[in-house]
């Protein structure tokens, strides 16, 4: 099989199986707006994937069943949601930046704002920033979290222990933040 493929998994439905360089393990990820995603590491079995899959069918449909109340909520938003006005969006998102760098000193060198597709912001080593300008439409805490994120990834560049550690003190409950940020879909807002 390829890098990766969509099967329908009879109890399930459609399942995206993906080859990952990340992935230790087989893991089972089902996301709002986006449906169910099997990361398989390199050297892993398609099949045993899909056996997987097949074995923990139960948890799956139990995921699915709660994320539907939240896509229906994105749609509705979605719906009705104005176009961003990015002038405004960038200064509110400059200044927020500034400001929590300036609270927690932290350096960086250049900063931008972009229309981005995949990711919520980005540290490059030089200490570059960019950010999403989708951010602006997630609640305050979820922006300072992706700002407090790459703000942080100008002292350590991966994402071991001790940066969740650092973010924790930092933004609070990370784990938690991360997964209210995950209930959006860049490409959806």
């Amino acid at each position: 099989m390829d890098k990766s493929v969509s099967l329908h998994i009879e109890d399930v439905g459609p399942v995206l199986f993906e080859r990952s360089r990340r992935a230790r393990r087989i893991s089972i990820s089902v996301r709002p707006l986006k449906g169910i995603r099997v990361a398989i590491p390199y050297g892993t079995p398609f099949s045993k994937a899909q056996q997987f899959v097949k074995t923990n069918s139960t948890w799956i449909r139990k995921q699915i069943d709660k994320i539907r109340h939240i896509e229906e909520k994105c749609k509705t938003l979605l719906n009705h949601s104005a176009p961003v006005d990015t002038v405004r969006a960038q200064k509110k998102l400059l200044n927020r930046l500034n400001e929590l760098a300036k609270a927690n000193n932290f350096v960086y060198n250049k900063a931008s704002i972009r229309n981005q597709k995949t990711r919520w912001g980005s540290c490059s080593a030089k200490n570059n920033i960019s950010l999403n300008i989708k951010l602006v439409r997630l609640p305050g805490e979820l922006i300072d979290y992706v700002i407090l994120h790459e703000l942080l990834h100008t002292r350590i560049k991966n994402h071991g222990q001790s940066f969740w550690r650092a973010l924790d003190k930092l933004a609070g409950d990370s784990k938690a933040c991360r997964k209210k940020l995950n209930q959006y879909s860049i490409s959806h807002l």
